[in-house]
């Protein structure tokens, strides 16, 4: 059997969600579903989510209407409590350098955008449709690999704007000290937020009142360093309504000429 909860892991949250998982695990196997003792940390994490042995892992809502939702069942959505969202909803804060203050936020969403991946909602679909929103394109995006690594590329002037989904951006305001060069400019709309999932075939709904009783006996510092406050039950048409964003590959090289700028 295969767990995973890698989209919010990091160092200085490891031990916590360690323990996150052992409360689930146990009260798993208290309703007689087999469990791994431990979590398993890999990059490879298409190969997990489509593992007929998953357990419980988390995906992100653009892997899951794209690939994944013929394949899997949704568990439920954590709840961060993130400011003037619903329960299980999550916005994406675009990131800018603080020296660039005075820089016209459209100017800004006219340079280097650094995403985590082409796959990612909060990286990448969300700051899309916010570009669309105000009428332009945004030029082909540098790949980063991680939503940390997008932030780090635009402090260090490697790229001049990023969208970084909200509870990544709070944990890189709490533990990454070069945070303090950047600043937020605008947020996105909100969309339902990163869901855990199981394999097909297994009882999606005993494992989603392990998980809500996890996350009740959840010690208060795990529960703050984790910024978990429930699960919620966000129907799967939920996630599949939102847009699918074009392949970061078809957007116009950098820089955008004038006759791209409203796409």
């Amino acid at each position: 059997m295969i767990a995973a909860l890698p989209m919010y892991d990091r160092p200085e949250t490891a031990a916590a969600t360690d323990r996150y998982w052992g409360l689930i695990r146990d009260g798993l196997r208290a309703r007689e579903i087999d469990a791994p003792d431990d979590l398993t940390r890999t990059d490879d994490l298409w190969t997990l989510w489509q593992s007929p042995d998953l357990v419980l892992a988390q995906t992100c809502g653009l892997p899951f209407r794209a690939h994944l939702h013929a394949q899997v069942q949704l568990v439920g959505t954590p709840d961060f409590g993130l400011p003037g969202c619903a329960p299980g909803y999550y916005n994406s804060v675009i990131i800018a350098r603080a020296s660039d203050g005075a820089v016209p936020l459209t100017t800004l969403m006219a340079g280097r955008v650094a995403i985590n991946e082409g796959l990612s909602q909060s990286g990448w679909a969300a700051f899309h449709d916010f570009a669309q929103s105000i009428g332009m394109t945004p030029a082909r995006p540098l790949i980063s690999g991680g939503h940390r690594n997008s932030a780090r590329m635009v402090a260090e002037g490697r790229a001049d704007i990023a969208a970084l989904d909200a509870q990544t951006w709070g944990l890189i305001l709490r533990h990454d000290a070069w945070s303090e060069r950047l600043t937020e400019r605008s947020c996105t709309r909100k969309t339902p937020a990163l869901p855990y999932i199981t394999a097909r075939g297994r009882d999606a709904e005993a494992i989603a009142n392990a998980v809500e009783e996890a996350i009740a006996a959840l010690a208060p510092e795990d529960r703050q360093m984790l910024g978990l406050v429930g699960l919620a039950r966000i129907p799967a048409s939920d996630y599949l309504a939102q847009p699918l964003p074009p392949d970061p590959a078809d957007m116009p090289e950098y820089p955008v000429t004038p006759a791209d700028d409203h796409g």
